[in-house]
């Protein structure tokens, strides 16, 4: 059976491809009230090394996560370098000097890195034509912003957080303009407290339908993204070995497609 990253995505013309299944650092620099000294970077170190045994080849972080970075690299320093894709965020006024610092904290190159100021993307051109990084993004929950940055600027991808998902496809927009752009886009957020408490009165109407296929909401929200042709990649945050490993079974298990054909699931995602 296939690994979660190494399953692939839609075809499409996306110049810059990651893998389809990611593990989102946010909560890799969590410390938690009354963790003893070592154990939070144990904790994470451990996290990091279950995703990457369960396939997953694509890591994302950020300076403004905390220890994240360093806790990453850590974990990833011990793997060989060309098997895995690690993307970070801009932070401060100075971009270059910023890829720098997270480079020199994860103890790896960084390959893609993302930024939401405009003033940023013509260094991160150069450290692109340069070979210093692989790919440039931009990043943001504002999929209006993103769709007005992938007219004006060069990207190789951008990551959307939480507008692409089974309750909400309010960024459709957006996805539909980078895959005419060969854009690729990476979304994060969709394993929501709806979706994993089935909350609300629409997530649980999803998910009756999903019952008659044997899905469970989570399972399909984390399959449905790369439905559309310009997703490439959706990220997982997870905090314990044990969270990405149950994140990644779910993954590996099959969604029927008659369920996406399913016209009670087409009427309620039509709504959306």
């Amino acid at each position: 059976m296939a690994a979660p990253s190494q399953v692939l995505a839609p075809r499409s013309t996306a110049r810059f491809r990651p893998p389809r299944f990611g593990l989102g650092g946010a909560h890799l620099g969590d410390d938690l009230p009354g963790t003893a000294a070592g154990e939070a970077d144990e904790r994470a170190i451990a996290t990091v090394d279950a995703a990457y045994q369960a396939g997953i080849r694509f890591f994302d972080t950020s300076p403004a996560y905390g220890a994240s970075e360093r806790r990453l690299g850590t974990a990833l320093r011990r793997r060989p370098r060309g098997e895995f894709l690690v993307s970070t965020k801009v932070t401060g006024a100075d971009p270059e000097e910023s890829v720098r610092a997270s480079s020199e904290r994860l103890g790896l190159a960084v390959d893609l890195v993302f930024a939401q100021d405009e003033a940023a993307y013509p260094v991160l051109d150069r450290l692109r034509r340069d070979g210093v990084i692989k790919a440039v993004g931009a990043a943001s929950d504002d999929w209006r912003e993103l769709d007005r940055l992938v007219q004006d600027v060069e990207l190789d991808c951008v990551l959307l957080t939480d507008r692409y998902g089974l309750l909400d496809q309010s960024a459709e927009p957006l996805l539909d303009r980078c895959a005419a752009r060969a854009v690729s886009v990476i979304v994060s957020g969709v394993l929501t407290p709806q979706i994993l408490q089935v909350q609300t009165v629409e997530a649980r109407r999803i998910s009756a339908v999903c019952e008659r296929y044997g899905v469970s909401l989570p399972q399909a929200a984390l399959a449905f993204p790369t439905r559309h042709s310009a997703v490439t990649s959706v990220l997982i945050a997870a905090s314990t070995p044990a969270e990405i490993r149950a994140d990644a079974a779910l993954v590996r298990q099959p969604v029927p497609q008659r369920l996406w054909k399913d016209p009670d699931l087409l009427r309620l995602l039509s709504s959306k």
